[in-house]
């Protein structure tokens, strides 16, 4: 039973640490007569005992209570991964088990459930995409002009999004299981490939996977333009998905029925949208709201090409400056935090989360008290008036 795998594994990390049993109970808050309680089956260890005891031995919560591995089995593959995605994959199941002690502390974070319809594989993108969007609304969110797509999407669907900085060129992966829906992207500055406009469409087509309940776990897409890779039954839907999300068909035709498609008008629009170029003009041929000529032209303009037509070079330049930057899940980092000042989990855990010394932030939290710039301010008497009422300066 899983109270008797704990006990033995605590079992095992007091006879490793060299301590006596009273003196390991000290280490992690609890007294002699607990933790033989504890261990004989008579009390159950809280999961603050868990965590400390995860702390003192640099062990996780989720191999105290027997779990298995989180690693899940990757689909199969025609090539081997590279590099960038093992670096990747190796962030993921670390996210992946902060979000499974956590959950065991009781800060679970639920997917919204959607139903697939029927039809092709873009009739089902399409409307799971549709019904997403639905579901954001509600919450006052819309993905079409949402630059910081990673903050939209752990808002409205409790997704925790991590932009990682690959060592190599990488778009993302999507993680899965029973405690830890997770996006993995790359930022985007290594590579002219990856630009934000690209980086931006991965969130989506990610959140696309995760949506459509795919059966697999992990799904990595190194490349999520490949040709191949874009052929599979799972990346079609994904893909259609996307587009819906990011290009919605009825927005885009209310554009084209007030819209001449000149040059300014289809760069003020990919501005607009926060989308490349090319997948916008590829969107708007689809949809039939423009001919192949002006699909070929509009699609040899670049993000910057878009950006210096509608004038606004400067918002691109900083666009290009923040999904460059490497991000944490944000409502992940919440939960450690609340976990912790709850009494629920030790520092531990948040400092590594943040790539911190413990002591350092333990400090920052709870150190000396800042001084004051106002502190030599006077408080009492009258201020010096810099002139007087009465005689000019």
């Amino acid at each position: 039973m899983a109270g008797d795998i704990t006990a033995a594994r605590v079992r095992q990390l007091i006879k490793e640490s060299g301590l006596t049993q009273a003196e390991f109970a000290g280490r992690v808050g609890l007294d002699a007569s607990k933790m033989s309680k504890s261990l004989s089956g008579v009390r159950r260890f809280t999961s603050l005992d868990l965590a400390r005891i995860a702390d003192l031995c640099g062990v996780t919560v989720d191999w105290l209570l027997g779990v298995d591995s989180l690693t899940p089995s990757l689909a199969t593959r025609t090539a081997p991964l590279s590099s960038s995605a093992d670096a990747a994959i190796k962030e993921a199941e670390r996210l992946a088990r902060m979000r499974a002690d956590l959950a065991f502390l009781g800060y679970r974070r639920e997917v919204p459930a959607f139903e697939l319809t029927g039809g092709s594989l873009i009739d089902q993108g399409t409307d799971l995409a549709c019904k997403a969007a639905e579901h954001a609304a509600r919450e006052r969110i819309n993905f079409w002009e949402t630059r910081d797509l990673a903050d939209a999407v752990e808002k409205a669907f409790g997704v925790d999004v991590r932009i990682y900085e690959c060592p190599n060129a990488f778009d993302g992966l999507v993680w899965s299981d029973e405690h830890s829906p997770l996006i993995v992207v790359s930022t985007s500055r290594l590579s002219a490939q990856r630009l934000p406009t690209r980086q931006r469409f991965t969130i989506a087509h990610a959140l696309g996977h995760l949506l459509a309940r795919d059966d697999r776990r992990l799904i990595v897409d190194e490349n999520i333009h490949d040709r191949e890779h874009k052929s599979t039954k799972q990346e079609m839907l994904a893909n259609a998905f996307a587009a819906e999300l990011l290009l919605p068909a009825r927005l885009l035709r209310d554009e084209a029925a007030r819209t001449r498609w000149t040059r300014e008008d289809f760069a003020a629009l990919a501005c607009r949208l926060w989308v490349a170029p090319n997948t916008l003009a590829w969107r708007l041929f689809n949809l039939g709201l423009i001919d192949r000529n002006r699909c070929e032209d509009f699609g040899r303009l670049t993000a910057w090409d878009a950006a210096s037509i509608a004038g606004v070079a400067g918002t691109f330049g900083e666009w290009l400056q923040s999904a460059s930057r490497a991000r944490m899940p944000f409502m992940l980092v919440r939960d450690a935090f609340q976990a912790y000042a709850d009494g629920k989990s030790t520092l531990r855990p948040l400092a590594n989360l943040l790539g911190v010394d413990t002591d350092l932030l333990r400090q920052v939290m709870h150190g000396k008290k800042e001084d004051s710039p106002l502190a030599s301010w006077p408080i009492t008497g009258s201020p010096t008036p810099l002139c007087s009422a009465t005689s000019p300066p």
